[in-house]
């Protein structure tokens, strides 16, 4: 927290509400206001006017309903994702929207959560995707690849299978081949929605040496952040249970 004596102060998080239901906006809005160095700038009530209030207003992170009427949050995200790449999104979904979001985090945005999100964590992913990192609920994310990693493209080739040319060639290489033993272990813990502190007990690491790891797996894969890490583990075919 700043000192309130402190003549320069760190400029607020501005944040954008959208959501369809006022009543969801309203709550959302109580909480943050309630938060020191969070601003709420604006709100929306469909994806076309999250375009326009993100292109009226600096907002540093967008909170994304995703099923709304006219344009949804899956779209919003996308087109905000190509045309404003500064402004970071968090999808909130339910259970029942799961396929929504994952479309969304495709999309672009840099993470999601549960509408009933508890405020302190909220407030902390905000602060997370503000910083320029990814915010990912565990739960939510080991609950949406359990359902869709059936349906993602396993893209890895197996350096161990014949080959089907029979010539002997060298199998195509993939952008895992890139990371080392470490890296790929600590991949597929992000796949399996670890935060760093989780991964650092599972590999008997310092959170440091964690934190590096991860910067060179998201440069080594060109990935923006922990969330295409995950979207990228699956499509590549390394999920957990996976060698």
């Amino acid at each position: 927290m700043s000192d309130p004596r402190d003549p320069f102060p760190p400029d607020p998080v501005r944040v954008g509400l959208v959501d369809d239901q006022a009543l969801v906006r309203t709550g959302f809005r109580l909480v943050l206001e309630a938060q020191p160095g969070i601003r709420v700038v604006g709100e929306a009530g469909d994806g076309r006017a999250a375009l326009e209030l993100v292109e009226s207003a600096d907002i540093d992170v967008l909170l994304m309903d995703v099923r709304m009427p006219g344009m949804d949050g899956i779209a919003a995200t996308a087109e905000l994702s190509a045309r404003h790449p500064g402004t970071r999104i968090i999808v909130l979904t339910t259970f029942d929207l799961d396929e929504y979001a994952f479309a969304a985090l495709r999309a672009g945005a840099s993470g999601f959560l549960l509408k009933d999100v508890r405020p302190p964590e909220l407030v902390s992913a905000i602060r997370t995707v503000h910083a320029g990192e990814a915010t990912l609920s565990a739960r939510i994310t080991r609950r949406m690849l359990e359902l869709f990693a059936a349906e993602l493209p396993a893209h890895r080739a197996d350096p161990g299978a014949p080959d089907p040319a029979g010539d002997g060639a060298a199998a195509p290489s993939t952008p895992l081949d890139a990371l080392t033993a470490r890296e790929r272990e600590i991949l597929l813990g992000i796949a399996e929605g670890l935060n760093n502190t989780e991964l650092a007990e599972r590999f008997f690491l310092s959170e440091s040496t964690v934190k590096t790891h991860v910067g060179r797996v998201l440069q080594k894969l060109g990935a923006r952040d922990r969330v295409q890490l995950v979207i990228l583990a699956y499509e590549l075919g390394l999920r957990p249970g996976s060698d």
